[in-house]
């Protein structure tokens, strides 16, 4: 029994999966921030645009 229990508490087999799924969750929020923020700033973009074409046309 105490070889089982210290073989339990050697294996770290399951801290590094946690780990590894950490700093996935962490490289996908920072990703769909930076979508986000991207997105804004691109319909800002495409919104002056098309002011500026409908100024143009007129």
């Amino acid at each position: 029994m105490t070889k089982i229990f210290a073989r339990f508490m050697k294996d770290e087999s399951g801290a590094t999966a946690i780990e590894y799924g950490l700093i996935a969750a962490l490289i996908s929020v920072a990703l769909i921030t930076g979508a986000t923020a991207l997105g804004t700033h691109l319909n800002t973009q495409f919104t002056n645009l098309s002011t500026h074409l409908d100024a143009a046309a007129k």
